[in-house]
């Protein structure tokens, strides 16, 4: 594997819509949360977020190949925050995320802590994030009868 991330503007817009779409619609058909799903996002509202001065996006490429994206948002006093992070179905299972997630930490080096939120019923989902330090907050959101979002934190 040889996984970097390419800094993302409105030209990688659609792209990034595209697997966005595709990497969500199996939780969307599963979850049915219709408002708040990245699958169902406008591409506009894609464009919007990288038009923000506080959010980077980035393509993630294995090999060359895009394979999923991430977003990383900058919040007061050195707080991160990762909404969303995704891999394509076809590439999951095989460590890219944990590697993005290190070479983002080196990235915002400057970074005293990260925040993240996932669906608390993806147990695949919590276990990453766990293995990788971030640990609950305590905090919940329901958002229907199948779906819960849990927040995470790692402090640093």
């Amino acid at each position: 594997m040889d996984i970097s991330l390419h800094k993302s503007g409105n030209s990688e817009a659609s792209a990034i819509h595209e697997m966005q779409i595709k990497a969500f619609m199996p939780l969307l058909d599963k979850y049915r949360d219709f408002e708040t799903s990245p699958a169902n996002e406008s591409v506009e509202r894609i464009i919007a977020r990288m038009n923000q001065p506080f959010s980077d996006y980035y393509i993630i490429k294995d090999s060359n190949i895009a394979v999923g994206a991430i977003r990383i948002l900058r919040k007061d006093n050195s707080i991160y925050r990762v909404s969303p992070i995704f891999i394509l179905p076809e590439h999951q299972g095989r460590g890219i995320a944990q590697q993005v997630f290190a070479i983002v930490e080196q990235l915002y080096s400057e970074a005293s802590a990260w925040e993240l939120d996932t669906i608390l019923q993806e147990r695949g989902n919590c276990y990453l994030y766990e293995k990788l330090g971030y640990k609950r907050t305590g905090k919940t959101e329901v958002i229907n009868d199948k779906m819960t979002i849990v927040f995470y934190e790692k402090i640093l």
